[in-house]
């Protein structure tokens, strides 16, 4: 049964974080009843970037849409066990992609906002949103400049900043468009990562990064807490696969 924003409450971040993470291969728990963005205006207009799919464009979709298996990714752009798994297995759950092999979807979570203190996550999301807006091609590249350049400490809201984002734009090539610059100053998406962020409680996830594919969850931390090998995780998809 999906989780209910309602009625989840929340895993300490820390000790019980890697616990979780050595037990169900996921690293920040949600958030409690109530936890919401920051900041937050119900008010502002939603817009909706294009190449979304999903119930007010809240689903981020990368790659063929005739790929026979989805890999589904859920994900807080703050959360340092998402950024471990993205820098050691990104690039290669981008080229089963970019191959055919799979087509990837995005479920994003705001939640880290509330339980770290700060707007980082929704901020950083609604700029994903820009980049999503240009191509499918350089929101991969900025999801994947973003996790590289997230703070060491967790606590860090360095995402809350418009001025810092368009910095670590700036490192992917053609993304610091006029259009692209604009939104993200002006805001434009927060109203859709607000949407995105209140998604991510339909489903049955309980912590990110979570990883399933074909509704098979995929390992995506070993027992220390730190991202299975390359091989280990394409078995596991190409497994998943098989099992269609």
């Amino acid at each position: 049964m999906p989780v209910n924003k309602t009625s989840h409450r929340a895993l300490v971040i820390g000790a019980a974080a890697t616990a979780l993470a050595l037990t169900a291969g996921v690293g920040i728990g949600l958030a409690a009843d109530g936890d919401s963005a920051p900041g937050t205006s119900k008010a502002a207009p939603l817009v909706v970037p294009a190449h979304t799919t999903g119930d007010d464009g809240t689903l981020i979709t990368y790659g063929k849409a005739s790929a026979p298996l989805t890999v589904s990714v859920y994900e807080d752009l703050r959360c340092p066990y998402c950024a471990s798994f993205e820098r050691e297995l990104g690039a290669t759950l981008t080229s089963l992609a970019d191959s055919g092999k799979v087509k990837v979807e995005f479920h994003m979570a705001t939640f880290l906002d509330k339980r770290l203190d700060g707007k980082g996550s929704r901020t950083a999301l609604a700029a994903l949103g820009a980049a999503l807006n240009e191509s499918p091609a350089l929101f991969k590249q900025f999801h994947t400049a973003l996790y590289d350049a997230q703070p060491r400490e967790e606590t860090t809201d360095t995402f809350g900043s418009t001025a810092e984002l368009l910095k670590i734009a700036g490192k992917v090539p053609g993304l610091r468009t006029h259009a692209f610059n604009k939104a993200v100053k002006e805001g434009t998406y927060l109203t859709w990562a607000d949407k995105v962020g209140e998604t991510f409680y339909d489903s049955d996830v309980t912590g990110t990064p979570t990883v399933k594919a074909g509704g098979r969850g995929i390992t995506v931390l070993d027992d220390d807490g730190k991202p299975v090998g390359a091989r280990q995780f394409t078995e596991e998809i190409e497994a998943a696969a098989a099992k269609r």
